[in-house]
């Protein structure tokens, strides 16, 4: 304990050595120190805050998304301020600050200009939330469900499990279609054609019992069924149904065309194929009635150079 002190107070002269100046401001191990514990605190602060606000709406009938912005924006206020707050207690002129960043943003504003964007467009995403946390979405060709909207990048994971970052700007930018608003419920289509001669209002029945029978098939609203038109080879017929989460749609209409088929085995109702009928006509090469015609000998019809060479034996 005694060389613990002894060791502390030799110490004590260091700590208020300048190590360097910021404007009229010394800078010391000092304040350097104190600087750290309180960034440090604002950060312990803002998990805390995010933490209770997990657990404030996990208890409420709200979105995922609504509480994940809540949640990053409070944590990026608290860490701010808390870089503030450390940097007036060393003593350092907020407003020094201010103008070596205009200077500092002159001369490398063009090389940060795209993180600049997807910054200012990761706040924006956070407060008017057009695409949150949860939301299945398709971004160009990327489909998939947003797992995490950050400062500068979304990540967002496809059906196969695969991340893809995405930028922050493009998605205020680029054409985004959110499958998950304004709810979360999704109209999928199975298209399917039967022969023709079958029973159209028998396979009306037939795609209407299928969809009843599926358990992730939302009763209301109610199946459809459509009569789309009359094919060539078919006659089309479209199963409309509403599910509750379009990450699920491969899933569900899979299973819906296997029973589609199983029902139309049971039922009678044949599922055509493309035909095509093809019609050779030779009545212009047969000869005309009346009229005289001669066959030419392969030998004649081909070419003088294609003709077989023969050899001429003498008398």
């Amino acid at each position: 304990m005694h060389s613990t002190l002894q060791t502390l107070g030799k110490a004590l002269p260091y700590v208020d050595e300048q190590l360097f100046r910021i404007g009229s401001t010394n800078v010391t191990p000092l304040s350097v120190l104190i600087f750290v514990l309180t960034v440090l605190i604002a950060v312990a602060i803002g998990r805390f805050a995010r933490r209770g606000i997990h657990r404030y709406f996990k208890d409420k009938e709200q979105t995922e998304g609504i509480a994940y912005a809540l949640e990053r924006m409070v944590q990026l206020v608290a860490v701010v301020l808390g870089v503030l707050i450390g940097l007036q207690n060393i003593g350092i002129d907020l407003t020094a600050l201010a103008a070596i960043g205009a200077m500092l943003s002159v001369g490398i504003g063009f090389g940060l200009q795209g993180l600049a964007q997807n910054f200012v467009s990761g706040i924006t995403l956070l407060i008017e939330r057009p695409v949150q946390k949860g939301d299945f979405v398709i971004i160009g060709d990327t489909v998939g469900r947003v797992d995490e909207i950050a400062m500068r990048s979304t990540r967002v994971l496809t059906r196969d499990g695969v991340a893809i970052i995405v930028p922050n700007h493009d998605l205020l930018t680029t054409r985004v279609v959110n499958l998950s608003r304004p709810d979360r419920m999704y109209r999928t289509r199975i298209a399917v054609g039967v022969a023709y001669g079958s029973d159209t209002r028998e396979v009306e029945r037939a795609l209407l019992y299928v969809a009843s029978k599926h358990p992730k098939i939302i009763r209301t609203p109610a199946p459809v069924v459509f009569f789309r038109d009359f094919g060539e080879s078919s006659l089309d017929f479209e199963l409309a149904v509403w599910i509750n989460s379009a990450e699920l749609e491969p899933q569900i209409v899979s299973d819906l065309r296997f029973a589609i088929d199983q029902s139309f085995r049971k039922r009678g109702i044949e599922i055509p194929f493309p035909q095509r009928d093809l019609h050779i006509k030779s009545d212009a090469t047969r000869p005309k009635p009346g009229s005289a015609s001669i066959a030419p000998s392969t030998a004649d019809a081909l070419a003088p150079e294609d003709r077989p060479s023969r050899s001429h034996k003498p008398g």
